[in-house]
């Protein structure tokens, strides 16, 4: 009887840890889309908030970086970046109509990101679930600062499913 208890154990540690690290890719794929879409942004945001733009690039560049690291300790490959991404509206050229393309833009990048990271706080623990956590707080802030408001549960906003690399920001033909 425990040896058929300890393989029921094993299959859904194995599962489990399966699950976190679909999940971590997940969130790498759209740290991926975030670090492209932020070079979108900075080249067409107006200069009061192009600070703003550059830090918040630097925070996805280490978040992405961490999350490679990650996913090699979970034992997996890391999702490479793909080459380009489709943005999710198209950018008009009008001077004043390109800068508020571009905060649209970096708050739907901040809502995406933070999809991907609850979904990585649902399946992980310890101290991947606090990093994911952390991850997930920073997105929402950032999409409240873009954005001008927020939401009451970011990254929980009306989903059908969980968000996995080909639907998420960096999903499979490269869109944001």
């Amino acid at each position: 009887m425990s040896a058929v208890t300890g393989q029921g154990s094993r299959r859904r540690r194995d599962a489990s840890e399966a699950e976190v690290l679909k999940a971590a890719q997940a969130a790498l794929a759209a740290e991926h889309a975030a670090v492209y879409g932020y070079g979108v942004v900075g080249g067409r945001i107006g200069d009061d908030r192009l600070r703003q733009a550059r830090d918040t690039y630097a925070a996805h560049r280490a978040r992405r970086d961490a999350l490679q690291r990650t996913v090699r300790d979970l034992g997996g490959t890391p999702v490479a970046a793909a080459a380009a991404y489709a943005l999710p509206f198209p950018v008009p050229d009008a001077a004043a109509a390109v800068r508020l393309a571009a905060v649209r833009l970096a708050a739907e990048l901040e809502h995406r990101v933070a999809a991907v990271y609850a979904d990585l706080v649902r399946s992980a623990d310890g101290t991947l679930r606090r990093e994911a956590a952390a991850a997930l707080r920073e997105a929402a802030v950032r999409a409240v600062r873009w954005r001008g408001g927020g939401v009451a549960f970011p990254g929980l906003a009306e989903r059908t499913a969980p968000a996995d690399p080909s639907a998420s920001p960096s999903g499979a033909a490269g869109a944001l």
